[in-house]
């Protein structure tokens, strides 16, 4: 009985020598640890507080324009032909552009004009204020100024239907300000076929264009 538990011995030692043996030339393959893809490195973006197009490029083009209108004029505006208050909030540059629709035969004449000015971003709450309490101070015996719902198109909006009270038959005038970084802007919709509805389209389009 002893003799053969030491040859069962012997038998086991012969065989974890050998796997170890074996081990040793033939090594289990390494597992690869799993690859970590680097997360990308987010870049910041830094929107300019103020415009950065030139100013007549703020302006609406022809094609931003329902195809039945015209361009009648467009041009730069000069620091001389400002008021006082806008040259004391430090009125920087300007551009206006009209265009108009007309239809003799229905007696249909409407004008669209767009006013664009550039003050300094420290006043502009303080240019909307003077401008819109210049407007509400139009209001009179023969004038009513009626503030309409509109989205806003910046920081500030405002919008307004001016009308005679005492003539049916006067011209409805459609206006919309705004300001928008450093811009203010003046859309103006005004004759014998108004509509609020597209003066809001166009403002929308104009306030885009600020970049």
């Amino acid at each position: 009985m002893h003799t053969g538990s030491g040859v069962l011995c012997a038998i086991l030692a012969a065989v974890l020598i050998s796997a170890g043996c074996l081990s040793a030339i033939f090594p289990y393959p390494a597992v690869p640890s799993p690859t970590r893809t680097p997360a990308p490195t987010a870049v910041p973006t830094t929107e300019s507080p103020v415009a950065t197009v030139p100013v007549s490029q703020m302006a609406l083009q022809l094609s931003d324009m329902p195809s039945d209108y015209i361009l009648k004029d467009r041009s730069d505006l000069t620091y001389l032909e400002m008021d006082q208050m806008s040259h004391d909030l430090g009125w920087r540059a300007g551009y206006m552009v009209t265009y108009y629709r007309m239809n003799q035969e229905k007696y249909d004449l409407t004008e669209l004009s767009q006013v664009i000015d550039l003050f300094p971003l420290a006043n502009m709450n303080k240019v909307f204020d003077i401008k819109e309490e210049d407007i509400t101070s139009q209001e009179n015996g023969t004038t009513q100024i009626y503030e309409l719902p509109c989205p806003n198109m910046g920081e500030q909006t405002f919008a307004y239907r001016k009308a005679g009270t005492q003539n049916p038959l006067s011209v409805t005038t459609y206006s919309i300000i705004f300001t928008k970084k450093d811009v203010y802007e003046e859309l103006t919709m005004s004759g014998t076929t108004t509509d609020f509805e597209t003066l809001k389209e166009l403002a929308r389009a104009a306030a885009d264009k600020i970049q």
